[in-house]
């Protein structure tokens, strides 16, 4: 059951970054390196401000579509009430996440699809080479360790109320 939640949570996670950039990559420019952004202003595909709020917007949602699905995963779906078996839990689906996140999104899906190119950028390498995915997975890696003790805090909490 738990590689069904995997891969379900990896769906909302896609689906949600396509949500991010529906109507076109340019809405998503906040994914970008810097010098894509740059010149994306430059051009004016978009401006500062326009990305700033896409970004503040986007992320507020993404944040709390993904918190609270993994929370009511491990809580309600699972069943877990006690604080060791919901970190484990929501370790394992914010590292297979991060993976996930590395590797099908950046390497693959940005990577070998032209629906990422934004016309005007074509020069600038925007898809993370494998030693930069390594080098942020393996940070994020680290934070996760952190995060999955809040989601565990949440799953007792909810637990307690349901």
């Amino acid at each position: 059951m738990i590689y069904v939640q995997l891969c379900l949570y990896c769906m909302l996670f896609t689906a949600m970054v396509g949500y991010s950039v529906r109507g076109g990559a340019i809405n998503g420019l906040y994914f970008y390196p810097k010098a894509v952004q740059e010149r994306a202003y430059e051009i004016g595909l978009t401006d500062r401000k326009t990305v700033k709020k896409q970004r503040k917007r986007f992320m507020t949602l993404f944040y709390i579509v993904m918190l609270s699905a993994l929370v009511l995963i491990i809580a309600v779906w699972n069943n877990v009430s006690d604080l060791r078996t919901a970190y484990f839990q929501a370790l394992l689906f914010l590292e297979v996440m991060n993976i996930y996140d590395g590797v099908v999104i950046d390497k693959l899906w940005v990577g070998h699809s032209k629906f990422w190119i934004l016309k005007g950028t074509e020069d600038i390498q925007f898809v993370q080479t494998w030693a930069q995915v390594l080098k942020k997975r393996s940070f994020l890696a680290l934070i996760w360790v952190m995060g999955a003790a809040i989601v565990a805090g949440l799953v007792v909490l909810l637990a307690k109320i349901i």
